[in-house]
């Protein structure tokens, strides 16, 4: 009876616990509304960014080499192709990787607690009278937890390992098709005025398209930093466009090498 008083009481406290952290949210309290959806919004802004900053820089390269519009839009698209592809890819296999690394952890730590029972035993002891437990609760808390070989693998692989069992960091195939997503998205943006307009109202278009969006991208990473939107934007529209500006310039050297 004792033994299920403390895990009742445990629960009752996590519980309230979770009742205080949704309370916090939606009091838009800034630490908790940085912790929502931060690390979403960084992988967003990066990709964007990555896809605009990049293909931006390809286009006017060429655009400096004094190419045809034709010639510019292709090298355009096979940028925005070939760089969205590798982001998925690369997406793909750290998820994907990290999913078989957090697969293998969580049979181990099922093996441990199969064969050794009392060394897990020990361990959750040790675990939660580092959280301020008493020993005699500490104890009690372990046993309702090695009664039950699966809960008490949840408890250890968030616990001792950082690993929710029920996530694994998430899908490989949704975090490349989000990458590969948000790469064309940004790549897009210099491109298309080749395809609609002529050579020179194309590179100016794109020019200032391309600063707009690095703009809204550079404010919306305030969302999670704090910082001032608009020196943020700043800052990424100096950055986007003098790698934009080098590669014009080394185009313009090469083309009148070439001619």
């Amino acid at each position: 009876m004792a033994t299920y008083g403390v895990a009742d009481a445990y629960g009752r406290m996590g519980e309230r616990l979770g009742r205080a952290t949704l309370d916090l949210m939606r009091s838009g309290h800034p630490e908790a509304h940085v912790g929502i959806g931060g690390n979403a919004l960084r992988a967003a802004v990066l990709g964007a960014n990555d896809g605009l900053v990049s293909n931006l820089s390809l286009v006017m390269g060429v655009a400096g080499a004094d190419l045809a519009t034709s010639a510019i839009l292709i090298a355009g698209v096979a940028g925005l192709l070939a760089g969205a592809f590798s982001m998925a890819m690369g997406e793909w296999i750290s998820v994907q990787s990290a999913r078989e690394l957090y697969t293998r952890e969580l049979a181990v730590e099922r093996r441990e607690i199969e064969e050794d029972p009392s060394g897990e035993h020990r361990e959750l002891v040790t675990l939660y009278e580092g959280r301020g437990l008493t020993a005699t609760a500490a104890q009690e808390i372990a046993d309702v937890l090695m009664a039950d070989p699966d809960r008490a693998l949840d408890v250890m692989a968030r616990e001792e390992l950082g690993i929710d069992p029920e996530d694994l960091g998430g899908s490989a195939w949704t975090a490349a098709g989000s990458s590969f997503a948000l790469f064309v998205a940004g790549a897009v943006v210099p491109v298309a005025p080749f395809a609609l307009l002529d050579r020179t109202m194309a590179v100016t278009v794109s020019v200032l398209a391309s600063a707009i969006t690095l703009f809204a991208v550079g404010a919306a990473i305030t969302h999670v930093t704090g910082r001032p939107a608009w020196r943020s934007g700043l800052r990424q529209v100096l950055i986007g466009l003098g790698a934009a500006g080098v590669t014009y310039l080394v185009g313009t050297l090469l083309g009148v090498s070439v001619h």
